[in-house]
């Protein structure tokens, strides 16, 4: 049971990143999914949620208007989009899968984590 989040790196303040987030090993029928991240010395937040349908989201207020969580059609896939970054959204991000297809902000309501990729804006 994996989940692989790619798609971090380096950009300039006001640029856009798109994060992906693979499921393999099992299938993830039923999941709601997540993004979290996590800055040095911070615990780590719930930036977006997605349920299975994909018919309900959640943001947190520091991100609503800026990123777009989006799921594949294959649902096993989950990305989010991320535009106008700033410096404040510099952290490492990953993604969850809850089996019970809530949205939870909280980390243990995620029962799968991916391994994080590292987002940094320069400013």
């Amino acid at each position: 049971v994996q989940l692989q989040a790619s798609g971090g790196g380096l950009v300039q303040a006001g640029g856009s990143l798109r994060l992906s987030c693979a499921a393999s090993g099992r299938t993830f029928s039923g999941y709601a999914m997540g993004w979290f991240r996590q800055a040095p010395g911070q615990e780590r937040e719930c930036v977006a949620a997605i349920s299975w349908s994909g018919g309900r989201t959640y943001y947190a207020d520091s991100v609503k208007g800026r990123f777009t969580i989006s799921r594949g059609n294959a649902k096993n896939t989950v990305y989010l989009q991320m535009n106008s970054l700033k410096a404040e959204d510099t952290a490492v991000y990953y993604c969850a899968a809850d089996r019970r297809n809530r949205l939870i902000t909280t980390t243990t309501a995620y029962d799968y984590w991916g391994q994080g990729t590292q987002v940094t804006v320069s400013s």
